[in-house]
């Protein structure tokens, strides 16, 4: 019964008829009851409102002092008696006299009573209370003819319409058995239709017919049809074409076709063969066969016949192009993988043993290995850069060796004319055999007998040369396999040219970043610092370091990464290095620095538009689109550590026990963006912390995200006990991914605390007379330490610095000295004027103070601190401190 069946389609054309001329008989019936309702809804509201107008005494009743006490009886007994609704009487202005409900008698009538006032009865058809209804209006008249009243009578049309309900189930009874008969009679003959056409429906018997005749016509295949008794019933075009059958075969009997013995045999004892090859004339045949009755058809057979005379000769053809297609595919996939000239030399020699040759080598000009520019191959001196073959036995040269090809060798004449050359027979090439006669003596009694030399040829440059070479086994190169052989140097001359350019700009960026890095730490006594340094391997990134000694036994520890990589994000790493060491030497916080840096790098990325304005020759540059920097300042007098970033990933502290955390560093806008400030944050560490710094390259990349990077950072630094060069170590072999998309930079720092022994601060007071007695108590504390040799220069310089303090400055005075690799002088005020060195005149009674300071102190400088500033001045010792007493600061890295 599916609409797309035959079937289907009549039987839902008949139940859109049946339900059409249902839909059409209802509506009819529906009208013309609603007519004939309203015509007799019409006729009974008349009939009663004239007949009770009418009625005798109906004068004299309106006339009577009580209306509705004579009427209303009458009224409600008609109304009952003939079935209406209402029958109302009322007096000329519509005031009703009588009613069926009491309380609406007095009231005025609703309905239209002027044509009955004018004599004329009148009816209307309005909404009731109970839906339409019919209202009729008659006048009454008196003896003179003159209207005294009118009587209205009204009944719901609804309530004559009882005939539609009879009808209707009549109706429907009839068109319910005329869909059942429609459908009967559909399924009837859509039974007797699937019994004659098989279960086929008009499509698919289209569709069989031209398969049908496509088999008879088409198809390039032969197909014979034989019934069980030995007659043919079917062969299209081509089995006669094949088989030179007779014209109109069908129907004659398998011997009478004239067919080859083995052919009429087949077909006769209906055997199951599959690509049998017989001979039918001069055509071999590839004949299937298969018996028509397995799954209950018709005795017989069917056969399929297919000419494989021109198949079997192009076929050893057609499985070699598809090998050598295949390897030219593979050569494609699996040559230059990588921007290492080695390995995609490699790559070469491996593709194509043991398909194409059974030995391969590479030769390249010895510069390209390098990333130099080729020079003149001729006569160049060549390095070997890949062998392999079917055997590691093998005679040829090693890897690495270096030779120069003889002017007699088939590579040395490719090379100069930049074509293929082959040797069938290397017992007979001479020339290849003046090249060395010991090493081609032994590559010939291995058994190699030819050789196909391929120049390395890329943008009209020889790089070198590859040689593919076969045993005697094998049969010697043909003309289209040398072809093959020069799509192979092609496609990898190109991925080595490639390489070796990558390798010559790499190795530029990767000398320029190495100069531009710091090579060992400064000597300092505040931390023990290790350091590693990776570049990525797709390219040098802009990551950086840098540690900086400070005045006061300060160390800062600075790391930074310069958006995007190449030569430009290395110059400008150096730049922003160059710039840190500049701004460090003022002394200022980590925040004012950072500030200081974040508009050299707005500066930069205006300079160095995308437009090129302002290079030579108009060319564009790539801005450096921002950086990002963290810079900390320790203090190993006070065991106190500011930070400040900017955009960078946070520093982790490692505590002596072990634990690791990420303090909760303001983290402040990338360099470059401006506008917004930077904040700083200060730490207390314990003596033998760590503090580890680090760029991205380090916690993320494209399989991890950097919450999980920091996680996996936690877990390597959580191991007390270790030294920073363990940390750098164990750290980088946790986490370092197998090929680094992004540089690492990585900084481990242990803390170091100057102990009392080493430190002596007093207040001074604000007096001049005081000075003396500052003066005796630092001689006395030198020699303590055994400095009397410098006692008279650092009383000197203390004098001057207290003096000016006293002098010039409020509040309170306070002198610290530190003993570390120098003696450390230091004169704290609250005073924000920094003094300046100027030089006096003969007749200046002052003047000369600082001038003094900085003829006897190796440094001297200003820095300022919350509140006030800070005046120091280093005395270099005269020798070396005593073993065990100065902690010499331990610093180690690689790049």
């Amino acid at each position: 019964m599916s609409v797309r069946s035959v079937a289907g389609q009549v039987f839902v054309l008949q139940l859109i008829i049946v339900l059409l001329l249902g839909a059409a008989a209802t509506v009819a019936l529906v009208l013309q009851v609603r007519h004939d309702a309203t015509d007799e809804a019409r006729s009974r509201s008349v009939a009663v409102a004239e007949s009770f107008a009418n009625s005798p005494g109906m004068v004299e009743a309106l006339r009577s002092r009580d209306p509705t006490a004579v009427l209303q009886p009458k009224a409600e007994a008609v109304r009952k008696q003939t079935g209406l609704d209402f029958v109302v009487v009322m007096k000329t202005d519509g005031i009703r006299i009588t009613h069926p409900k009491p309380d609406r008698i007095g009231k005025h009538y609703v309905g239209t009573i002027e044509p009955a006032l004018r004599g004329h009865t009148t009816t209307d058809v309005g909404p009731g209370t109970l839906g339409q209804a019919m209202d009729a209006v008659a006048p009454i008249f008196d003896r003179d003819h003159k209207v005294v009243g009118a009587v209205g009578a009204g009944i719901t049309i609804s309530t004559v319409s009882g005939l539609a309900d009879r009808q209707l189930p009549l109706l429907i009874g009839a068109v319910t058995a005329s869909l059942a008969l429609a459908t009967g009679g559909t399924a009837m003959v859509s039974r007797r239709l699937r019994r004659q056409t098989r279960g086929l429906d008009p499509g698919e018997m289209t569709r069989m017919y031209e398969h049908h005749d496509a088999v008879l016509h088409a198809v390039r295949e032969g197909v014979l049809i034989v019934d069980g008794d030995a007659r043919l019933v079917l062969a299209n075009d081509e089995a006669s074409r094949l088989l030179g059958l007779p014209p109109r075969p069908e129907g004659r009997p398998i011997r009478q076709l004239g067919l080859d013995p083995g052919m009429a045999g087949l077909l006769l004892s209906r055997r199951v063969v599959t690509d049998e090859v017989l001979v039918a004339g001069d055509r071999l045949l590839a004949v299937n066969n298969r018996p028509t009755d397995r799954d209950g058809g018709p005795p017989g057979s069917v056969a399929t016949l297919r000419d494989s005379t021109e198949l079997r000769a192009l076929s050893g053809r057609a499985d070699v192009a598809q090998k050598r297609l295949k390897l030219l595919y593979d050569a494609s996939v699996e040559v230059g993988t990588t921007l290492d000239v080695g390995r995609t030399a490699v790559e070469l020699a491996r593709v194509a043993v043991p398909r194409f040759a059974d030995f391969v080598t590479v030769d390249l000009a010895d510069p390209v290995a390098r990333g130099e520019e080729p020079p003149a191959v001729g006569g160049a001196e060549m390095c070997r850069a890949a062998v392999h073959g079917i055997r590691s036995d093998h005679p040829f040269y090693r890897v690495g060796e270096r030779f120069s090809f003889a002017e007699s060798t088939p590579q040395a004449w490719g090379l100069g004319s930049g074509q293929a050359v082959v040797e069938d027979d290397l017992t007979q090439a001479y020339g290849w055999q003046a090249q060395d006669p010991d090493q081609t003596r032994k590559v010939i009694e291995y058994g190699v007998r030819s050789l196909v030399t391929v120049p390395l040829r890329a943008r009209g440059v020889l790089l070198g040369v590859v040689n593919f070479w076969r045993m005697a086994e094998r049969d010697p190169f043909e003309d289209e396999e040398v072809t093959l052989a020069q799509e192979l140097a092609s496609h990898a001359a190109v991925c080595i040219d490639n390489a070796r350019r990558y390798t010559r700009e790499h190795t530029m960026a990767v000398t320029l970043q190495h100069s531009l890095l710091p090579r060992a730490v400064p000597a300092q006594s505040a931390l023990d610092v290790a350091f590693r340094y990776l570049p990525a391997e797709s390219g040098v990134g802009g990551d950086w370091f840098d540690v900086i000694p400070l005045p006061g036994t300060r160390v800062a520890l600075v790391v930074g990464d310069v958006v995007g990589h190449g030569l430009h994000a290395a110059a400008t790493m150096g730049r922003l290095r160059t710039a840190v060491h500049n701004f460090s030497t003022l002394d200022l916080p980590p925040d004012e620095i950072l500030s200081h840096l974040d508009d050299l790098v707005a500066r930069i990325d205006q300079d160095e538009s995308p437009l090129g304005q302002g290079v030579p020759g108009g060319e564009p540059t790539t801005g450096a689109t921002g950086a990002t920097c963290l810079y900390a300042i320790y203090d190993p007098v006070t065991r106190r550590c500011t930070m400040a970033r900017a955009g960078h990933p946070p520093p982790a502290v490692v505590g002596p026990d072990g634990s690791v955390q990420f303090p909760d560093l303001p983290a402040g806008p990338p360099l470059g963006l401006g506008g917004l400030p930077f904040d700083t944050a200060e730490l207390e560490l314990a003596e033998n912390s760590h503090i580890v710094l680090y760029t991205d390259g380090l916690i993320e990349d494209r399989r991890r995200e950097i919450d999980i990077g920091l996680e996996m950072l936690r877990g390597a630094l959580a191991h007390p006990g270790r030294s920073p060069e363990e940390i750098c170590t164990e750290v980088l072999d946790a986490m370092l991914p197998t090929q680094p998309g992004d540089d690492i930079a990585l900084i481990a720092a242990r803390t170091r605390v100057l102990g009392p022994g080493r430190v002596v601060s007093s207040d001074v007071p604000s007096d001049p007379a005081e000075v003396a007695r500052v003066r005796a108590g630092v001689q006395r504390q030198l020699a303590e330490w055994g400095m009397e040799e410098i006692a008279f220069t650092a009383e000197l310089v203390l004098s001057e610095l207290i003096t000016n303090a006293i002098r010039h400055a409020t509040g309170p005075i306070r002198l610290q000295l530190l003993r570390d690799r120098a003696l450390i002088c230091e004169v704290s005020d609250t005073s924000s004027t920094s003094p300046h060195l100027r030089y006096a005149t003969p007749i200046d009674e002052g003047g000369r103070g600082l001038f003094l300071v900085a003829q006897f102190a190796e440094r001297w400088g200003t820095r300022y601190i919350p509140g006030g500033k800070v005046i120091w001045a280093e005395l270099a010792l005269p020798e070396p401190p005593e073993a065990g007493l100065e902690p010499s600061a331990h610093a180690s890295g690689r790049v």
